[in-house]
């Protein structure tokens, strides 16, 4: 029995040497792997440096880029179908905590004062007193309002005359024409015309100043300096924040009042009729807006063109948003269903997960996001110092050449290469086996050969 064992043995040992040479010297049939060869004719091995890694960048492309609609905003200044175009912002001051500007009060022109409804007119005619009499009597009509008002109508009422119409002119004007009433009236013409009470051109003054009140113009042109004088002066505190604004006729003017206190021309700049004088000392101009609004009736400027601006401006903006959100829907199902064109990297040889990997949009791809980020290699069995890039020309000059950029990432430092070496389309990067890996993979094949062999001997 034993000497059947010994000879059991020796057959098993005679024939899996006998299978392991012959395996051995015909490796290549039972195990074959990819590798990379140079070829004289279509494959050109190129060893990754800075130099080559230039030279391989220099070829053109340029990524895919995203539709329009990602860069669109919904607040653009576009218009979707049905929706209209943005509505204009309605004129505001500017309310932000900024510099104070300068917004210069244009000139106005000095004239005659002109006679207008409200005036309150006094018509003296000799006496038979003295001229001290004379005055007395004037003062005391004057101060008892016994005159002449000019009613809405633009004319005044003397009894036994009529009406006389005298609203739009100047005194003298007035004169002119009083004379000719009283002496058509037969009538003595002797008489002088004054304005006892100027009610009908007036300024308002109101914020930051010591008395709030309306001023009226005069004979006498009135100025800023003038009027702000009669309001009793400025009442700031922090001069650098305040600001004179003027407003007339619909426009804000602005005159800082640091920069009032330095020039003498500023006091003399003349006001006109219906001008609003607002010495404002805060950049919040809620209080100078209800001013306005009471004296000037601008309230409808802040409150309801606003608010119409506003809610047009949200329906625009709401229409222009979901037309993006369905255009970036639609795209994005494309891409989903592959029916969107792509450039590819294919990922093949001793890796985790052959397959290809898509290219971003809108940026370049480079040989360590696909190492990396796209599937990896596998440190176990791939060759980390056979890494490579295979490049073939596209387009018009396809041909069956092949570029096949080596990385030796075997030394690390390498690695910094694959961060610059940028992909192309259709580029194939491929990773050789292990020397061991080979090995082991034959062996896997040809022990189950040995193992039937030794089965069929005994």
């Amino acid at each position: 029995m034993a000497q059947g064992h010994r000879r059991m043995m020796t057959v098993l040992s005679r024939t899996a040497c006998a299978v392991l040479l012959a395996s051995t010297a015909a490796c290549g049939v039972t195990y074959s792997s990819s590798s990379v060869r140079q070829n004289d004719d279509n494959v050109t091995v190129v060893e990754l440096n800075a130099a080559s890694v230039a030279t391989a960048n220099k070829s053109a492309y340029t990524p895919r880029g995203l539709p329009r609609v990602f860069y669109a905003g919904a607040a653009g200044s576009g218009s979707v179908v049905g929706a209209g175009a943005l509505p204009s912002a309605p004129y505001l001051p500017d309310e932000r905590r900024e510099r104070l500007d300068y917004r210069p009060l244009p000139d106005a022109e000095v004239n005659a004062y002109r006679i207008g409804v409200g005036d309150v007119l006094l018509l003296a005619t000799p006496g038979a007193g003295s001229t001290v009499e004379q005055l007395t009597g004037l003062l005391a009509a004057q101060t008892q309002r016994q005159g002449y008002t000019v009613r809405d109508d633009g004319a005044i009422a003397i009894p036994e005359i009529g009406t006389i119409e005298l609203a739009g002119l100047t005194i003298e004007e007035s004169e002119d024409k009083l004379f000719q009433v009283l002496v058509q009236n037969q009538i003595e013409p002797s008489f002088s015309l004054e304005v006892a009470e100027f009610n009908s051109q007036r300024v308002v003054i109101g914020g930051a100043v010591k008395k709030a009140l309306i001023v009226p113009i005069t004979l006498n042109p009135l100025t800023l300096g003038e009027a702000l004088a009669t309001a009793g002066g400025l009442a700031t505190k922090d001069e650098e924040f305040a600001s004179i604004r003027i407003y007339r006729e619909g426009k804000l003017y602005q005159i800082p009042v640091e920069m009032y206190l330095e020039r003498a021309d500023l006091h003399k700049k003349l006001l006109t009729s219906g001008d609003a004088v607002y010495v404002d000392t805060t950049y919040d101009l809620d209080r100078a807006f209800s001013f306005y609004e009471q004296k000037l009736n601008v309230f409808s400027l802040r409150s309801k063109a606003r608010s119409d601006a506003l809610q047009a401006l949200v329906t625009e903006i709401t229409l222009q948003r979901a037309a993006l959100t369905e255009q970036r829907s639609n795209f994005l199902a494309r891409v989903e269903l592959d029916a969107e064109s792509r450039d590819y990297v294919y990922l093949t040889g001793e890796v985790e997960q052959q397959g290809r990997i898509v290219m971003p949009y809108a940026r370049q791809t480079t040989l360590a996001d696909v190492l990396y980020g796209g599937g990896g290699f596998d440190t176990t069995t791939g060759n980390p110092s056979q890494i490579y890039v295979l490049r073939a020309p596209l387009g018009a000059a396809a041909d069956n050449r092949i570029v096949a950029y080596h990385l030796d990432a075997g030394n690390a430092a390498n690695i910094v290469l694959a961060t610059r070496m940028e992909m192309r389309p259709s580029d194939v990067v491929f990773i050789e086996e292990q020397p061991i890996t080979k090995w082991g993979r034959a062996m896997q094949q040809l022990f189950p050969v040995l193992v039937q062999t030794v089965q069929a001997s005994l």
